[in-house]
């Protein structure tokens, strides 16, 4: 039964199952049986109507009790009630006059058989049916039970109940907790929206804004968050209600700013900062320059494409091709953001400069192999990130937040593919000389200098995304450990497309417990460690496939689709990694704070 509040949400039940156990204890009433219980109370009726009065029944007199008084006294002159004289005793008040006696209800053949039959129905003395005055106790009690349960199956639920599992667990409440309701609210919102342009997922904001009002004594707060906006709502039993909206217009990368947020967070949680202190803390975190200036920044991603370019078995020689391309394409995206040109196009341009200096060496016969220095250069532009938080979001239940994010990170795969399109194609207009994609002979390298490639390529990717420099080797050190598992995984015989999802789920899982420890979020230690695992290479084989092998296009459509499969996998072990290894944090993380008590 619905209670008037929502839509109902009951689960249905499952075929041979009994969806309500109490009511399958009452007996059953047939049709047959309301039908005789209807026309049993219309015959009642029409005898009721029909029936002679009954006399009052006469009550015998006890000649041992003495008559009593009338019960007004009357004054013999006038026939009216003798006034109350002053000084009259108290006994000498008149007394109430007595209750006649109760007449007794018609019964019927009908109504006996009604009694019979339901033990509940009675006829008045003008023959409507009425409930007697003192019903079954027991009836009573199974229907309050069957009406007005204990959890209706659609009363809103705690929400702080969504923290279990996670680091913020059983938040205590600020003692002096402020009276302003609005401003807490306008925190929030500031919270959520800081953490919404540094890159965090839906589930973490949605987490972070719970535990901080409910420790800052807002415990009737709904939150409602899609890809571009949040929307809190608080409604209290008693006091004013307020509903507020902010809409996140623009994005950057800034881990560093992601992780202080999650430790401004869980400061408040464990409590001892007022919201003040919390409202100068979150300014002083967007305020905060970037660890890493530009120029380090351009110089990262330069290494980072030069280490991978080797790492995947290129020369020396395309390993430098590489750092230059990535140089150049920083500062197009650099201007493109000045200027507010649409990511679309900044990827695309970026892309067609990468492809194109690695088309106009292989024409001048420089030492290099043009796919592997494309691969190398691409991998940075691929939204790893964004399709990790996007697949995190629709697995927690975010399906308007993930359908946002997985078109947008579509929409950066494609302006990708078309970079690349664009400068094939016009490399064959000006007579470059077609590419040979399928006879790659990359160089082997020693086992352990391609571990350290692994690490300082995955620390230079998270300079790129501005993490902080104490989470520099912990980020290095779980690629280190995915890249290891990848090997193991090869050597059992497993496939080269599903070996990748199951390091990605070890990385996800490392991840998880590296953040508790450091105080920081999973996405900034995850994201950059499996880059390493995308697959640059397939991406441009297959854009060449469809591009100059027209007769053989299916081929390339299936690689292309393959390399997607294989993106998409790696991002959904990061998630299910960080899944398995949630309940044991937030045992730990409630096992620290287990002498804290919410109110």
């Amino acid at each position: 039964m619905s209670s008037g509040k929502g839509p109902d949400t009951t689960t249905p039940a499952s075929p041979g199952e009994d969806p309500n156990p109490q009511v399958s204890s009452i007996r059953r009433v047939q049709t047959r049986e309301m039908v005789h219980i209807a026309q049993a109370l219309k015959d009642a009726a029409a005898h009721a109507q029909s029936a002679p009065g009954i006399p009052h029944a006469a009550v015998p007199k006890d000649p041992a009790v003495p008559a009593q008084p009338s019960a007004v006294p009357v004054d013999g002159a006038g026939g009216k009630p003798a006034a109350k004289r002053p000084g009259s005793p108290r006994s000498a008040r008149p007394a109430k006059p007595a209750r006649p006696a109760r007449r007794p209800r018609p019964t019927t053949l009908a109504q006996d058989a009604i009694n019979a039959k339901t033990g509940q129905v009675g006829v008045t003395s003008t023959g409507a049916p009425a409930l007697p005055p003192r019903a079954n106790p027991a009836a009573r009690r199974m229907i309050s039970r069957l009406l007005a349960s204990d959890t209706p199956p659609t009363q809103a639920f705690n929400i702080v109940e969504r923290l279990k599992g996670t680091p913020y667990a059983n938040p205590k409440v600020n003692a002096a907790k402020d009276a302003s309701a609005r401003k807490t609210l306008e925190f929030a919102l500031d919270l959520a929206e800081t953490m919404f342009r540094y890159g965090a997922g839906a589930l973490e904001v949605e987490t972070s804004v719970i535990a901080v009002t409910a420790a800052l004594g807002l415990s009737h707060t709904d939150v409602d968050i899609t890809n571009q906006s949040i929307h809190l709502n608080f409604s209290p039993p008693e006091g004013e209600s307020y509903s507020m909206l902010r809409v996140v217009r623009s994005w950057t990368s800034n881990f560093a700013g992601l992780a202080q947020v999650h430790r401004l967070v869980s400061d408040i949680v464990a409590g001892g900062v007022t919201r003040q202190q919390s409202v100068d803390r979150l300014r002083e975190v967007s305020r905060k320059p970037k660890p890493f200036p530009r120029w380090m920044i351009a110089s990262a991603a330069g290494a980072f494409a030069a280490f991978f370019v080797v790492f995947i078995g290129g020369s020396l020689m395309g390993a430098a091709l590489a750092f230059v391309s990535s140089v150049a394409v920083g500062q197009i995206l650099k201007y493109a953001a000045r200027w507010r040109v649409p990511e679309f196009f900044s990827v695309a341009t970026a892309t067609f400069v990468i492809t194109a200096i690695a088309v106009l060496f292989h024409a001048l016969n420089a030492p290099i192999d043009p796919a592997l220095v494309v691969a190398g250069g691409i991998l940075l532009l691929l939204p790893s990130s964004r399709f990790v938080s996007a697949l995190q979001d629709a697995i927690n239940g975010f399906p308007v937040t993930a359908a946002g994010r997985f078109f947008s990170a579509g929409l950066t795969y494609a302006a990708i593919l078309t970079g690349i399109m664009a400068a094939l194609v016009s490399g064959q207009l000006l007579g470059a000389p077609l590419l040979d994609v399928s006879a790659i002979d990359p160089i082997s390298y020693p086992g352990w200098l391609l571990a350290v490639l692994v690490v300082v390529a995955v620390i230079a990717g998270a300079i790129t995304e501005q993490s902080e420099p104490k989470l520099l080797l912990p980020t290095g050190a779980i690629a280190l450990l995915g890249y290891l598992i990848l090997l193991g995984i090869q050597a059992l015989g497993v496939g080269d497309r599903a070996s990748p999802a199951v390091a990605a789920t070890f990385v996800g899982m490392a991840g998880r417990w590296v953040a508790y420890k450091m105080r920081a979020p999973q996405l900034v230690l995850a994201a950059p460690a499996i880059v390493f695992l995308l697959p640059g290479l397939m991406i441009f084989r297959s854009m060449y496939g469809i591009v100059f092998d027209v007769a053989d296009m299916s081929s390339a459509m299936v690689e292309m689709f393959t390399a997607f499969t294989i993106m998409m996998a790696i991002a959904g072990g990061v998630v299910f990694g960080d899944t398995l290894a949630r309940p044991l944090i937030g045992a730990e993380a409630l096992a620290e704070r287990r002498n804290i008590r919410r109110r």
